[in-house]
């Protein structure tokens, strides 16, 4: 006899299965008594625990077409799960023949995503917006239709479910902080997500460091290594690449700050970082640009600064350095505004039951 059918497959042509939010979701789906098992990129071991991981090499736009093409029917699963907008052609073609549902995690405004992007120029970002447009449209007549924020379309779908970037607070690691300055970032590291702005506030403030815990986009890697051997700034910034979720937040433990230097940009204006909410969560006080929707969770929570850009941001540094006992007060702020806002049911626990529920067999009519 072969494997036991799994229920829910995620398929990605594009993630890493390091990728935070798959992490979220197969722990919650695995909260809910289903199997789980996910296709992706990057090394196995970094897959969520407890999954069943498949790990392709990542190559060029060729390759991850193919992918895209491939992985959907490669799963025997009695759930399709996609996270790519290029893969939700062939799951919709793949559930339909194999009789399985499909479920499609939108968690991003694509649309707007590809403005942010510089390879998504000329032919190849026509061909991009093409994809996103149909894929947009497929996307809502699956079975469940999943999006990160009200904003983000489709608007009208089958079955059309919130689940926003919150914490998973089993994730986390929350602890006291080190006995010097240190700063910390999470997430995807390119120049529109205030990479170097980054790098720039905590060069100008000499007692502090910085850990960057993400992927470096290409397009920005020759810049970042010129940068970082500069005087201002050698030594005192470290590159972790990208890490598991539970492996990040390690590093983060006992840092001084979080960072969210998101520039604004159509793919930003609207978006809510989920490591702001993170930062927050783990009591970490947080620097953020003054986007409208960080801004909101900034002054509601009292739990960090606004700053207009990287001097404004070293200015504050250089006055927590001096006077870390400021820090409490954000400190303490982070944490009450987690008890208020968060808890230890996530979003991603009413996904998991939404697709326990599509599973279940429906009781027979009389």
């Amino acid at each position: 006899m072969g494997a036991p059918r799994v229920d829910v497959a995620i398929v990605s042509a594009g993630h890493d299965v390091a990728d935070a939010r798959l992490h979220k979701i197969s722990a919650a789906l695995q909260r809910a008594g289903l199997s789980v098992e996910l296709a992706g990129l990057g090394e196995a071991a970094g897959g969520p625990a407890g999954v069943r991981v498949r790990t392709t090499q990542r190559g060029g736009m060729a390759r991850r077409a193919v992918r895209a093409a491939v992985l959907p029917w490669r799963s025997r699963a009695r759930v399709l799960m996609t996270v790519d907008p290029d893969v939700v052609p062939m799951a919709r073609a793949a559930a339909s023949v194999r009789g399985c549902k499909v479920v499609v995690d939108i968690h991003e405004d694509y649309a707007r995503l590809l403005s942010d992007r510089s390879w998504a120029r000329g032919l190849i970002g026509i061909g991009a917006r093409m994809i996103v447009h149909a894929s947009t449209r497929l996307a809502a007549g699956a079975d469940v239709t999943v999006v990160a924020d009200d904003h983000i379309p489709p608007h009208q779908a089958r079955r059309r479910l919130v689940v926003e970037n919150l914490p998973d607070l089993q994730l986390l690691s929350p602890g006291p902080p080190d006995a010097t300055p240190r700063a910390v970032y999470i997430g995807d590291l390119r120049a529109s997500r205030g990479l170097f702005d980054m790098v720039d506030a905590v060069a100008a403030a000499p007692a502090w460091t910085l850990d960057l815990i993400g992927p470096v986009a290409a397009a920005d890697r020759d810049e970042l290594s010129a940068r970082l051997i500069r005087p201002d700034v050698a030594g005192r910034v470290v590159l972790h690449g990208r890490q598991p979720p539970e492996r990040a937040w390690q590093i983060a433990r006992g840092a001084w700050a979080g960072l969210v230097f998101l520039r604004e940009t159509p793919a930003f204006r609207e978006a809510m970082p989920t490591k702001l909410y993170e930062y927050l969560a783990s009591g970490l006080p947080v620097l953020s640009t003054p986007l409208p929707r960080q801004t909101s969770v900034i002054k509601e929570s009292g739990g960090g600064v606004l700053i207009a850009g990287p001097a404004e941001a070293a200015e504050v540094l250089r006055r927590w350095s001096e006077s870390p006992e400021d820090l409490e007060g954000y400190r303490k702020a982070a944490r009450e505004w987690t008890e208020r806002k968060l808890s230890e049911r996530t979003p991603y626990d009413l996904l998991a039951e939404t697709i326990a529920e599509i599973l279940a067999p429906r009781a027979a009519t009389p």
